[in-house]
């Protein structure tokens, strides 16, 4: 078990404003998965506290279709939907464990709220972004500023179809932190080329978006 029953009732209350219904796909694979059993076990725990998560099981063999619709390319692999299974192209890449933990209720509150509880003018910046943009965030479990990094992107992409935005475990996937020459975290890669050290507020990652 990884919520025990003093978490679990912290979580009710947390979850309760919970509006919509929020779907979690988690892609798997029962071999050769690092962390895919956890991760599974977080996630099912996680949706059996509140009606209001729908969470489907799908193997990345197996369900290829699924795996070239929302575009997954790695595993373990949690993508949010909202209640119409609409993609906005938030995804977990690797457990969400840790610090992360609180990502995975963050990015559950704002597809089951449709707030993300961002100022207007901001939320009217980021609708303006009119070019895609990939947003990769690099974490770890024990990084406390990650989460803000990984919030911030998610809630960019959940205002602008534009913008994509994942969450990457860096030690899960190392040949990636390598590409991306992750030196520490967060970092955030912006389309292959540009890259953001730290939790930097809205306003400077738009400002780095816009410079592309």
């Amino acid at each position: 078990m990884y919520i025990d029953e003093k978490l679990k009732g912290e979580l009710q209350k947390i979850l309760a404003v919970l509006t919509k219904k929020v779907n979690v796909l988690f892609f798997t694979q029962e071999f050769e998965c690092q962390y895919c059993k956890e991760t599974r076990a977080i996630l099912t725990e996680l949706s059996e506290i509140s009606d209001k998560i729908n969470l489907e099981i799908k193997d990345f063999v197996k369900d290829k279709d699924l795996v070239e619709k929302y575009n997954v390319d790695k595993i373990p692999a949690t993508v949010i939907l909202d209640e119409d299974m609409n993609d906005y192209g938030v995804k977990f890449y690797g457990i969400p464990s840790g610090y992360e933990f609180s990502s995975l209720l963050e990015s559950i509150n704002i597809f089951g709220t449709g707030d993300t509880g961002l100022a207007p003018d901001v939320v009217e910046s980021i609708k303006r972004i009119d070019k895609p943009t990939h947003m990769q965030v690099f974490v770890t479990p024990t990084c406390p500023y990650c989460p803000q990094a990984v919030v911030t992107a998610f809630r960019m992409a959940y205002l602008n179809k534009n913008v994509k935005a994942e969450m990457v475990e860096a030690t899960e996937f190392p040949q990636l932190s390598q590409r991306y020459n992750v030196k520490g975290v967060p970092r955030t890669v912006i389309n292959e080329t540009e890259f953001i050290e730290g939790a930097a507020p809205e306003a400077m990652v738009l400002e780095k978006i816009n410079q592309l």
